[in-house]
């Protein structure tokens, strides 16, 4: 095979973007959370907020009518501003990865491999802004800038990472790598000099220069079409087919919404008069064992279907490594007869979420 023809392979390799739903298509916990003021999962799947008291801001899924190729992006809107930024303040987007999802760049061995990022942005506030890899296992990071020229207009960025030599990632399901983009930072993480090549986690040197968006709440800023991917080149963002994200974000984060008729959702059979247990067959297999939640009405059926019982709480009462093989119900109020088969049902103000984010 010719170099040029190997080139054209690599560029269109299935696979080649480590970042999760980079096209913000996917959104199963909202379209659009407001008042955000500390961090964690809000809207588009995988896609963190770290809010170290900077404001307080929306994020949304929003539509993108101006850039051909993509129809969605992520949105940061300030809402309540923070113009005189605490030294320890910062606020983040980030991805986390496991490290057996990031052994393709050979982090910490010789033959080590650059890491290229690229995106479009659009944002209110010209200026330099901030991305940065961080290696969790080894504490260790790298940080380079980007700069928005033209306010409210999408620009087009790559940046390139060095390979890092030093520090193997493990092969965890845990949280090995984080890759920030800056959207504010004090003095603690600004004031040394940008680290633009891998090394100890000194936080003066994180993000030297950013802008502080949280300054005005008429400032916004969104991105959408994110690649990272092996090597020094940047290529065509890899667009692939809805349903194969959504089970990308599945695996770390999986919610059952009602219907306004009433859905069923998963089988079982009742154990006592007060307990009913049931079998959940996930999607796809999670990263790890999940935490479970839920809000709303439910009911449990019998299974002829003569009455219904009010929820008290539904908990994990077994499951594998990363599987779930049985959930356990406790039912308010008592009458189920054991033996019988039933059926969760979540009416539409309900909603079951298992969550086994990083």
């Amino acid at each position: 095979m010719t170099k040029a023809r190997t080139n054209a392979a690599a560029a269109n390799a299935v696979g080649r973007n480590i970042l999760i739903n980079g096209a913000m298509k996917v959104a199963q916990r909202s379209a659009s959370v407001t008042g955000i003021t500390g961090s964690g999962y809000n809207t588009v799947d995988r896609w963190r907020v770290s809010n170290g008291s900077s404001g307080t801001w929306t994020m949304a899924q929003t539509a993108v009518t101006d850039l051909p190729s993509f129809r969605h992006s992520l949105k940061m809107d300030c809402t309540t501003a923070d113009g005189s930024l605490g030294s320890g303040d910062d606020l983040k987007i980030q991805q986390r990865f496991s490290g057996q999802d990031i052994q393709q760049f050979q982090k910490g061995t010789a033959s080590a491999k650059s890491w290229t990022m690229s995106f479009y942005v659009k944002g209110t506030t010209t200026g330099t802004y901030i991305c940065q890899l961080f290696d969790n296992d080894n504490n260790r990071f790298v940080s380079k800038s980007y700069t928005i020229n033209v306010a409210d207009t999408w620009e087009y960025k790559t940046i390139t990472y060095p390979p890092d030599t030093t520090g193997v990632f493990g092969t965890s399901n845990g949280n090995n790598l984080i890759v920030s983009w800056y959207l504010a930072a004090g003095s603690n993480q600004t004031s040394g000099s940008l680290q633009t090549a891998w090394g100890g986690n000194t936080a003066a040197n994180k993000a030297v220069g950013q802008v502080n968006l949280a300054a005005n709440t008429a400032n916004d800023w969104q991105i959408t079409g994110l690649q990272l991917e092996v090597g020094p080149v940047a290529t065509e963002f890899e667009h692939e087919d809805f349903g194969v994200t959504l089970a990308k974000c599945q695996k770390y984060f999986f919610q059952l919404n009602g219907a306004a008729s009433d859905r069923w959702g998963i089988g079982g059979y009742v154990v006592g008069s007060s307990e009913a247990r049931f079998d959940c067959v996930m999607p796809v297999t999670m990263r790890g064992i999940p935490t479970l939640s839920g809000t709303g009405n439910g009911h449990f059926d019998a299974a002829d279907d003569s009455a219904a019982f009010a929820i008290s709480d539904i908990v994990i009462d077994e499951a594998g490594t990363g599987l779930i093989s049985s959930l356990g119900l406790q039912i308010a109020t008592s009458g189920m007869t054991a033996g019988q088969s039933g059926g969760l049902r979540l009416n539409d103000a309900a909603t079951l979420t298992l969550t086994a984010e990083l």
